[in-house]
């Protein structure tokens, strides 16, 4: 099997080999590389929102003339392809330092994947922790592969209409211009991989994305060979009623399993990040039976080689359906291998239930589980108890691995070389050391501060900008210009407010005493803004309600232009939000956070979180980098937080010295960076992913 970069015989020979970095999705964690393309035409790097395969299609012969004839450009150039070939070919790795005398693979399953915006196949944060975690794996060396869904349609593009009500725009992708590569038999033909869904066989198309040294491998159900409606199946992501979601479910799955075995690969774990993947358990199990083992062996066989990763204890987060649907799917499963019905069903089912959940499936299946922080830990297993009638609550197999984030990916570039400065030339390559971070109190105030207020810059003109571009081309009205956010000032304390518009996020809380709010933001002296950003589902009607409040809000001309609304958030806005504002803000419903991963972006950019003590917040708050919002019930916690901006935050901000620095202020940024950028990184979460659930499971299955 193969999967060959296009020749790009248009490239001069001297710089041929931007070809080979475009492809591999490594550029986009390393500022030398990024610096590579925006330098090769500064125009279409803005253009094409930092695309390479775009830029290599749309640049002119001239211009790639002129840049393989530029001294300076060539000795970037050639360092980026040193650096580059240097990490490929890597054999001193933290996974290789392991002494592991046996081979060993991790295939990842997850049903999207956010490792860039030019492959925009995610919706949210599952599919930002995805891309997150193989890019650690790529770092670390560790043997990694990734299996998804490629979405034709994505998730869809945000448009807010007049009315202040969300509206839902799918664009369908062009092919060629994403850093993917079409994977093709040894004769060229493409692969294609047989699915049974229902009484049919559903041909996939195999796509590889090459993020370093992980490769991830997405399976497209539109290709000629399919019916039309299964050339649709899986165009969405999140898409379509319970028919569409089993059948995207089964491609992922049963699909994901039979693909690696097309392309040669024997994992020894399957690590399921979510019960979207569950039925790979289903086509395991389907393998060892037709091996020759019983059913009961076969689930026994596979639980050592499973680990299962539970993102949330919202019972919306937990796929389920009816017995009718796994019957008319799975049902030559159980009559083709004399599998007993109620064995079958009992690995989704709990007693009194009429539904087959692929989290119990997912529980049931794995001998190793994870929720994503101490108190989801705490949480899942206090809710799925009851599959373990047998063992008290703190004994019930669900570990926790606390999120964190790709401390490469998600720092500011401008923060970069004020921390070679302070910590060292080595600090990237030692993040996940404590110690390391105790240095970030060497760092001038001044200094600090002045990357700070050139990142707040850079967000608020990126904000203005994406609101001209608004009026331009669809002729809004001012109402909807200021609601934007055309009027926000870069002197006033910015509130960043970034989610999914789920109602159990609350956005808006802070909105829930005008009155008292207006005071906050009108203050002359002291004045505050709040940029709002994320989407609803475009199902969910409680959420497309509570955006459209939100929403009317920034649009409210008694706010005086001080609440805004970012449009069609993504990870390019999250980007900046996470690096650009002065405030996190955080208050969801507890305990149904799980983990929160943009409070820590925004952290180790100095960005001081204010947020309810559950997720990664309920471990990560220390007193000194941040505030804990108080309160049970909505009304309590609004008080919270109103009182904490009076009385605390807003005088904090604006306590300044006689040279305008608020060295308070500036203490907090420490604090953040020093208590997030070792604990809460991906670095040391995938080290402990590998430790206590990749190692033990592949044990375990060795044992069995």
């Amino acid at each position: 099997m193969k999967a060959e970069i296009p020749s790009h015989a248009h490239l001069p020979k001297r710089i041929v080999r931007l070809g080979d970095l475009a492809y591999n999705l490594w550029w986009s964690w390393r500022g030398e590389a990024r610096d590579l393309f925006k330098r090769l035409d500064r125009t279409l790097w803005r253009k094409s929102r930092h695309n390479p395969i775009q830029i290599l299609q749309e640049i002119s012969t001239e211009t790639l003339q002129e840049r393989a004839a530029d001294p300076d450009f060539l000795n970037q150039y050639d360092e980026v392809v040193r650096l580059f070939d240097e990490y490929m070919a890597a054999s001193d790795t933290w996974y290789s330092r392991q002494a592991e005398s046996e081979p060993q693979l991790v295939a990842y399953f997850c049903a999207e994947f956010a490792v860039h915006g030019s492959l925009p196949i995610y919706s949210g944060g599952l599919g930002l922790l995805a891309g997150d975690t193989c890019k650690e794996a790529s770092d670390l060396g560790l043997p990694f592969v990734g299996v998804g869904t490629l979405y034709p349609e994505g998730y869809f593009h945000q448009r807010i209409a007049a009315d202040g009500f969300q509206e839902a725009i799918y664009q369908r992708l062009n092919l060629e211009r994403v850093p993917l590569l079409p994977v093709c038999n040894d004769d060229g033909s493409r692969l294609i991989v047989s699915v049974p869904v229902g009484d049919r066989e559903v041909g996939v198309a195999v796509w590889k994305a090459q993020v370093g040294r992980v490769p991830i491998y997405f399976m497209d159900t539109d290709i000629s060979e399919n019916e039309l409606w299964d050339r649709d199946l899986v165009a969405r992501l999140y898409g379509g009623d319970d028919q569409v979601r089993i059948r995207q479910e089964i491609i992922l799955g049963v699909g994901g399993v039979r693909v690696l075995r097309a392309l040669g690969f024997e994992p020894t774990v399957l690590h399921l990040n979510e019960g979207h993947a569950a039925f790979a358990s289903i086509e395991l199990i389907r393998e060892d039976v037709e091996s020759g083992m019983s059913f009961r062996e076969a689930v026994e066989n596979i639980r050592g080689r499973i680990v299962f990763t539970t993102h949330t204890p919202v019972k919306a987060g937990h796929d389920e359906f009816p017995y009718y649907m796994i019957e008319e799917h799975f049902s030559r499963y159980w009559s083709r291998h004399g599998i007993p019905y109620d064995d079958f069903l009992a690995l989704g089912s709990v007693e009194g239930s009429s539904h087959f959940s692929m989290t119990v499936l997912a529980l049931k299946t794995s001998a190793r589980s994870n929720g994503v922080s101490r108190k989801h830990g705490e949480v899942s297993r206090r809710m799925w108890n009851h599959l373990f009638p047998d063992r008290e609550e703190n004994e019930v197999p669900i570990f926790s691995i606390t999120n964190g984030v790709h401390v490469p990916t998600w720092l500011a570039g401008e923060m970069i070389p004020l921390l070679t400065r302070y910590l060292g030339q080595n600090w990237l390559s030692r993040h996940d050391e404590q110690e390391l971070w105790d240095r970030v109190f060497e760092i001038p105030d001044e200094e600090l501060w002045g990357v700070h207020e050139k990142l707040k810059l850079k967000l608020l003109s990126i904000v203005r900008e994406r609101a001209r571009t608004r009026w331009m081309a669809d002729g809004i009205s001012p109402g909807q210009i200021v609601a934007f956010g055309a009027l926000l000032s870069p002197q006033a304390l910015t509130i960043g407010f970034a989610r999914r518009f789920a109602t159990y996020k609350r956005a808006g809380l802070i909105l829930r005493d005008v009155e008292r709010l207006k005071v906050l933001l009108l203050n002359p002296w002291r004045p505050v803004q709040i940029v709002f950003a994320g989407k609803a589902h475009p199902a969910d009607e409680p959420g497309r309600h509570l955006l459209k409040q939100v929403f009317d809000a920034c649009a409210d001309n008694r706010m005086g232009g001080h609440i805004a609304f970012i449009e069609d958030y993504d990870k390019y806005v999250a980007h900046h939000l996470v690096q650009g504002v002065d405030l996190w803000l955080n208050n969801p419903e507890p305990p149904k956070e799980a983990s929160g991963t943009s409070g820590q972006k925004a952290s180790l950019n100095g960005i001081a979180n204010c947020s309810v003590l559950d997720g990664w917040w309920y471990e990560g708050y220390n007193d000194e980098n941040g505030w804990a919002i108080e309160g049970e019930s909505d009304s309590e916690a609004a008080d919270s937080l109103y009182a904490l901006l009076e009385n605390e935050i807003v005088p904090l901000f604006y306590d300044r010295d006689s040279a305008g620095i608020p060295r308070g202020w500036i203490n907090l940024m420490k604090n953040s960076i020093r208590s997030t950028a070792a604990p809460f990184s991906t670095r040391r979460m995938v080290k402990e992913y590998w430790s206590k659930l990749y190692q033990p499971s592949r044990s375990l299955s060795h044992a069995e």
